[in-house]
């Protein structure tokens, strides 16, 4: 098993924290993995993403090549990042965020997630932005197990946060689920 997740977003939005997660998470299931965050020049406000590759073997270059899944909550970062893209993977957006070019409508398979509005109205702080993004790669690909993600999370949230990261990453799971049964 090898699998390329990333995820890009603007500076600010905490998604390098997701990636994080889904590597401790694996490491959780005795599975290797390694992240490599990037940041461009505008750290706070500028593109940024985090790519994480999870394997059941040691990973000897930690570089994707075939993302599996990607999710992007800027156009911006949707624009840079959005490359090494394997035909047919679910690429989650943010409706509000992103506006992604129509070819891609055939290409891969788009699921809109409104990520900023459920951490914002569910939530009440954005600072769980990337707990949601986390469920919503839970609920679309099986990879990593749920309880293994919600381990890493408890781990890696700041103490006295954990309950709030927890219910974000509810949040992701089932807003992706109902999503995706309208989607059928």
């Amino acid at each position: 098993m090898h699998f390329e997740a990333r995820f890009s977003a603007v500076g600010g939005q905490g998604i390098i924290l997701a990636g994080t997660i889904i590597a401790d998470a694996a490491f959780l299931e005795g599975k290797h993995a390694a992240g490599s965050p990037t940041y461009t020049a505008q750290v706070r406000g500028g593109p940024t993403k985090v790519d994480v590759i999870v394997d059941d073997e040691p990973i000897l270059f930690p570089r994707t090549s075939e993302i599996d899944f990607f999710l992007s909550l800027a156009t911006r970062s949707y624009n840079r990042f959005g490359a090494d893209i394997k035909q047919g993977t679910p690429v989650v957006i943010d409706p509000n965020l992103v506006t992604i070019p129509p070819e891609h409508e055939d290409k891969y398979r788009i699921v809109r997630v409104p990520i900023i509005e459920l951490t914002s109205s569910e939530l009440g702080r954005m600072v769980y932005t990337s707990a949601v993004a986390l469920g919503t790669m839970v609920a679309l690909v099986d990879v990593i197990g749920e309880d293994s993600v919600r381990a890493a999370l408890k781990r890696r949230a700041p103490k006295g946060t954990e309950t709030y990261n927890l219910q974000a990453l509810e949040v992701g799971i089932n807003a992706t689920r109902e999503i995706l049964a309208a989607m059928s």
